[in-house]
């Protein structure tokens, strides 16, 4: 059996004007009269419209796709003022991909019917979607027409809580916060106890860095209403806010409802790290990444918990899994050369940072703000192992790149440079490179209060002083002015002055970082004044405020351990400032003297060699080192160690070269000599 087209099976009608005669009109000159509706033909054509259309775009027959339209013409042939039909035909147009023909059917019903809410959704739907598939310069045109449509439609349904979510959505986009924030109010007055509502506020404030707002909003929601999204929202904020206890309760909330959602065993592992519990975030590293292998994110934080517990050649293997799986990631390439810094294998660090910094370089010198920000990290490294191994000028130069990068980063790359000539010993070349910086940027507060700084240790602290002053200008940089002045005067041993410039600079302090940065220079000039019980209040109110500092941790535990009180939590602080910042010669300095201090020999050997790597020009790392060696019976080391301490407090400057400390060692190498020559070893000197 043939089955004929079911238009085939329509009766074939002559146009009217075929039954007269060609040219005479049947009635002269009168207006036109309204077309004659016939409903049972155009119900007809529709409903063979609708069973086209439905097999065009479930079956992706194109045949059927243009039965369909024809249906639909014919069925507006017999019903031409249907509103329902013309929308119908836009609607097919788009679900068929003819979307221009699409947005002119729908274009001209809105013009003859400015309430049509179909047609309006319509369009709203086809501008949606081509936001997507728009070029950058079509996309801004298309969220225009967007947010048009759906401001008409949330006239035309004023208490339609999706549509208010979805404009004020479409207003985010345009950065249009407060119209965006109304909307979000508008649908959470319609449904107050609406998930989704909570989270488009939350994700709006977010975008717009009112985290504090996000999470207020989030936790508007009563516990028992919230949802995994919530909870998991809650910890991506949290985790924004770097308040990573916070974020680990709302990841445990999150998956106590789905206990194997691996996005929010993700966040918990990261929220982990971030506070420090490195052993739970290990275990719940490796069962991520045990369950999907393919999730090098996961392996490269995984490597990360390695290298930072010390299990430096662990880290390498996890970060040669996650090299397979993905080819460009700088934060893989950033990892693997903070792993070979660690092993003190700089030649391969080096190479791993010179050949990212080369891919990424660009003739013109010019870079985005996200380039300049990757490449102020790897510089920075790379800046750090050039130190670390004594290359001062290359080091130098690493800096100065960074410099070169203009705006916040010259201040950055200049800091770096004097910082170098400063552990080098180079005091003169530290000092040439801030004058020159000085005069290049007169009105840069930041460098300005560098040379100030530099002049003080030169010998020259009335003009660094006056300098500094000359800085304030009864603005908010007032504060940090203070503290630079404050700083100067404590190496000079000035307390009254230094106390009264920290007090002016407390009284400038409103936010909470602000109080921890007064704290804690307020803690530094009262442990140079041998003040401790004092000192100790200092940090500890700057630890309230920060409590993972690891600059506050790291001089509060070393100050404790060097006093020998309370060494078990004089080493626990220290422990945590090195886990925050395992290469830091100064921390590892620290950790080896609390070593020592316990009476625990072989790790103390184990953290001052690792310091003396980092910060070989360091007289006090010596002078520890030299002390374990003679606790160990290593005479001949310890007097090695301390003839370097007394080589290095000869090239430093006066205020880091205490005449007490220098007298101390120099007994020491005396006592040592004279030890070596009794048995024999040596002649006393």
């Amino acid at each position: 059996m043939i089955f004929l087209p079911l238009r085939a099976l329509r009766p074939r009608l002559l146009p009217i004007a075929a039954l007269f005669f060609a040219g005479v009109p049947l009635i002269a000159q009168t207006a036109a009269p309204a077309p004659r509706v016939d409903r049972a033909s155009a119900y007809y054509h529709y409903g063979l419209a609708h069973l086209y259309e439905d097999m065009a775009v479930n079956g992706g027959r194109a045949d059927y796709a243009t039965q369909a339209v024809e249906e639909f013409k014919l069925a507006l042939q017999a019903d031409p003022n249907s509103v329902f039909l013309q929308d119908g035909l836009a609607d097919l147009y788009f679900k068929i991909g003819r979307v221009r023909e699409s947005i002119t059917a729908a274009q001209n019903q809105v013009k003859l019917h400015p309430d049509d809410l179909d047609a309006h959704e319509l369009l709203g739907r086809i501008y949606l979607r081509s936001l997507g598939d728009a070029q950058t310069e079509q996309s801004a045109d298309m969220l225009k027409l967007a947010i048009a449509e759906f401001e008409k439609i949330a006239q035309l349904k004023p208490a339609d809580v999706e549509t208010h979510l979805l404009l004020g959505q479409l207003y985010g986009m345009n950065h249009d916060t407060a119209k965006a924030e109304e909307q979000f109010k508008a649908a959470q007055k319609l449904d107050a106890d609406s998930e989704d509502v909570v989270l488009n506020m939350a994700r709006l404030y977010t975008q717009d860095g009112k985290l504090q707002q996000a999470v207020d909003v989030l936790n508007s929601l009563p516990e028992e209403d919230r949802s995994l999204r919530t909870e998991y929202a809650l910890g991506i904020t949290y985790d924004q806010m770097k308040k990573p206890k916070e974020a680990i309760a709302a990841y445990r909330r999150a998956l106590a409802q789905e206990a194997d959602n691996t996005d929010a065993e993700r966040g918990l592992a990261n929220a982990l790290l971030s506070d420090g519990q490195m052993d739970e975030a290990l275990k719940l590293f490796t069962k991520i990444v045990t369950a999907e292998p393919q999730d090098a994110q996961s392996q490269i934080r995984l490597a990360e918990i390695e290298r930072r517990q010390g299990h430096y050649q662990d880290a390498l293997a996890t970060l040669k899994k996650a090299r397979a799986l993905v080819t460009d990631s700088l934060e893989l390439d950033y990892s693997e050369a903070l792993t070979y810094d660690a092993l003190g294998q700089y030649d391969d660090a080096i190479k791993l940072l010179t050949t990212v910094i080369a891919d990424g370089a660009h003739t013109d010198g010019k870079y985005s703000e996200s380039e300049k920000g990757n490449r102020n990290i790897f510089l920075g490294e790379l800046g750090s192992i050039y130190r670390e191994s004594q290359q001062t000028d290359k080091a130098v130069d690493a800096y100065k790149q960074i410099a070169d990068m203009g705006g916040e980063y010259t201040a950055r790359g200049i800091e770096g440079e004097i910082d170098t000539y400063r552990d080098a010993h180079q005091w003169q070349q530290a000092t040439d490179v801030a004058a020159a910086a000085a005069k290049a940027s007169p009105k840069d507060h930041a460098i300005q209060l560098m040379y100030a700084s530099q002049l003080g240790d030169s010998g020259k602290a009335e003009e660094g002083i006056a300098l500094a002053n000359a800085q304030l200008n009864s603005g908010a940089e007032d504060r940090d002015t203070h503290l630079s002045i404050a700083q100067i005067d404590i190496r000079l041993k000035h307390w009254e002055a230094a106390a009264s410039e920290i007090d002016k600079a407390e009284a400038l302090a409103t936010k909470p970082e602000q109080k921890w940065y007064v704290y804690f220079v307020r803690g530094m000039m009262l442990d140079r004044e041998k003040k401790y019980e004092e000192s100790e209040a200092a940090f500890r109110k700057a630890l309230e405020i920060d409590p993972d500092n690891a600059t506050t941790l790291n001089y509060l535990g070393y100050q404790m351990a060097d006093r020998g009180v309370r060494l078990d939590e004089a080493q626990k602080l220290i422990q945590k400032a090195v886990d925050l910042d395992p290469q830091n010669g100064a921390y590892l300095d620290s950790l080896g003297w609390v070593y020592f201090k316990q009476g625990k020999y072989t790790e103390a050997e184990n953290n001052l060699r690792q310091a003396i790597t980092r910060m070989g020009t360091d007289p006090t790392v010596h002078d520890h080192l030299g002390e374990l060696y003679e606790k160990t019976g290593k005479l001949q080391q310890a007097v090695a160690q301390w003839e370097i301490s007394l080589k290095q407090y000869a090239s430093s400057l006066a205020p880091d070269a205490e005449p007490n400390d220098v007298e101390k060692v120099q007994k020491k190498l005396d006592s040592a000599r004279v030890k070596l020559a009794k048995v024999g070893n040596a002649p006393a000197k």
